[in-house]
């Protein structure tokens, strides 16, 4: 049994804005069922101290140059056994709504400053200094909001292992050279091997520099990243650290996504009652303000951000009309996207249903009702969306890069007659080559034997939380062996 710290800026459901506290919400459970011990340490927001059930003060941790002490709460990861200790320091945490953006959208003007007091604090407790008389074994930190714990841990003397798991590279939390100074951070980690990016302050730097070992959720991810277009000018130091990084697919909750007794949708199915889909796909029709049809239905659900390929599908919006098909769309992001797809869906009432924000409950429906679910990522560490679908017997069409390539396999002449396939896949980042991919679905989506035998090897696919957690552990294991 190990001791696990686990550090993270979010956690599903105390606080969520991505796929990170999604990670951070189910990890640290799976590796607490295989008997392990952790505790999952973040910040102590408004919503997270109101998630995390009955809630004590175990210590006190004062930092130089703090304002005052901060208090460790301690709860409960809600739906586990899982200890949470919660950081709260009001004049950083306690904020409404996102934790790094302000109401505006904007990230907060003290970011650094915050991130960099957690960190502090992870420290601490790490170094068996918070007196909690429980000393991890190993620190297990994720993405920039974390990474300067395993940079401050690697001058310290006796200290745990570290971890750190890169969710998406393109987050890196680089701030001005002064913040550096400003915070106080030991001089010996500002050089170009150290934190020092550019003439700026990098804490994913911190991660990628200083961890042990480094992972991130996908195989396919972990070799992106070290080349230039996936790199974010940080290929360099992750092709130097190659043989730390490990990539490991994330998993889902197989309980909460299960189309057999999903409480949200509309009627139960499995892989033996596939033709009950048809009654979701009707209400999903109803409720997108689409006419009850047979023709393909395309479900998406996600971020109107250009990393989710949502530029891709506004440039066929128009060819894709004209073909037999419909679009449940369920999002929110930019302006602009929202804008240009609020307007095609006018244009295409019959065709198109867009509805902005999220809701949980509808995420589920649009998995249960769709033929088929669109994800044309210009690049993916991992994604969840997919791994969703293919539980649904939903097909994903997926550019086939990170994740999505290992998890989707395409539908092929070859991969079919195999009764391998589980989905479609394009790999150029194209408008083009999206909508010729939505044509070979359409094509086999009229032989009813053929896309109903794709959707039932779709659902036998398990991805599991447990099985990442055995390779987390295993990857544990060779940490602490340094």
């Amino acid at each position: 049994m190990s001791k696990i710290l686990f550090a993270t800026s979010e956690a599903y459901p105390l606080i969520k804005t991505g796929g990170l506290a999604d990670v951070s919400g189910s990890l640290p459970a799976a590796l607490k069922s295989l008997n392990h011990a952790v505790r999952l340490i973040l910040p102590a927001y408004p919503q997270a101290k109101e998630r995390a059930g009955p809630l004590k003060c175990i210590t006190t941790i004062h930092l130089p140059g703090s304002q005052e002490a901060a208090r460790v709460l301690e709860g409960r990861l809600p739906g586990s056994r899982v200890y949470v200790w919660l950081v709260d320091y009001p004049p950083a945490f306690d904020r409404e709504g996102n934790p790094y953006l302000d109401a505006n959208g904007r990230d907060w003007p003290d970011n650094a400053e915050r991130f960099a007091f957690f960190c502090r604090v992870v420290t601490e407790i790490a170094m068996g200094r918070a007196g909690l008389g429980w000393h991890p074994e190993i620190v297990h930190c994720n993405d920039w909001q974390t990474g300067l714990a395993p940079a401050l841990l690697s001058l310290e003397a006796e200290r745990p292992a570290t971890v750190f798991t890169i969710h998406n590279l393109a987050y890196q939390g680089v701030f001005p050279a002064e913040v550096f100074f400003r915070l106080g951070l030991p001089p010996q980690l500002w050089h170009f091997e150290g934190l020092e990016f550019h003439n700026h302050l990098s804490f994913i730097k911190g991660g990628l520099a200083y961890a042990d070992k480094l992972s991130t959720v996908s195989p396919t991810y972990a070799r992106e990243i070290q080349t230039a277009e996936f790199g974010y000018g940080l290929d360099g130091l992750l092709r130097h650290r190659a043989t730390d990084l490990r990539g490991i697919l994330n998993g889902i909750d197989l309980d909460e996504w299960n189309p057999a007794t999903d409480p949200h949708i509309e009627r139960h199915y499995d892989a033996r009652r596939l033709s009950a889909k048809q009654d979701n796909k009707r209400a999903l029709q109803a409720e997108f303000g689409l006419p009850e049809s047979n023709d393909l239905m395309l479900g998406s659900v996600g971020r109107l951000v250009e990393q989710k390929g949502v530029d891709l599908l506004l440039d066929i919006i128009e060819p894709l009309a004209e073909l037999p098909v419909q679009l449940a769309l369920l999002g929110s992001g930019e302006a602009r996207f929202e804008t240009a797809l609020q307007e095609a869906a006018a244009r295409h009432p019959h065709k198109i249903g867009i509805k902005l924000g999220y809701s949980e409950r509808l995420a589920h429906r649009v998995e249960a009702g769709a033929d088929a679910f669109l994800m044309p990522s210009r690049f993916e560490p991992c994604g969840l969306n997919q791994l969703y679908s293919l539980r649904y017997g939903t097909p994903p069409i997926v550019h086939a890069v990170g994740g999505l390539a290992d998890t989707v396999v395409d539908a092929s002449a070859e991969a079919i007659k195999q009764k391998t396939a589980t989905g479609f896949c394009f790999y150029y980042a194209s408008g083009g080559a999206l909508l010729r991919t939505i044509g070979r679905a359409l094509e086999v989506y009229a032989q009813t034997p053929k896309w109903r035998s794709i959707a039932r090897t779709a659902m036998a696919q398990v991805f599991d939380w447990k099985s990442s957690a055995r390779q987390y552990i295993a990857l544990y294991k060779e940490t602490m062996t340094r």
